[in-house]
């Protein structure tokens, strides 16, 4: 029996009707912001891991959602840290990216 397809846990889609009411509601909110100065950006929501990491000490850079390397991302990783688990290490040879999870890194460029 096929399993119907789901989204990932903690996601949720919006229908028309619920998008058209949350647009009327970031539209009276960004004309607001713009009677008084507001000037949108747009930024990447990754960053350089090498930007992330270290900013606000071990247990922040635990919080950090890191992005595996695209391809064989294995293949430079030391054997030793693999067979020992050693995935505090390991994760900086196979992840160069994080997502950022606010604008200190976008407003400090």
């Amino acid at each position: 029996m096929a399993q119907k397809p789901s989204i990932p846990k903690g996601t949720r889609d919006f229908s028309p009707l619920e998008m058209a009411k949350r647009n009327y509601i970031f539209d009276t909110i960004k004309s607001v912001f713009l009677l008084y100065g507001f000037q949108q950006i747009e930024t990447p929501a990754m960053e350089n891991l090498s930007t992330l990491m270290g900013k606000y000490g071990e247990e922040g850079d635990k919080l950090l959602f890191k992005i595996l390397n695209s391809g064989d991302y294995l293949k430079d990783a030391p054997n030793d840290l693999l067979v020992s688990k050693d995935y505090i290490h390991l994760i900086t040879r196979v992840s160069e990216k994080g997502l950022r999870y606010d604008l200190t890194v976008p407003f400090a460029r």
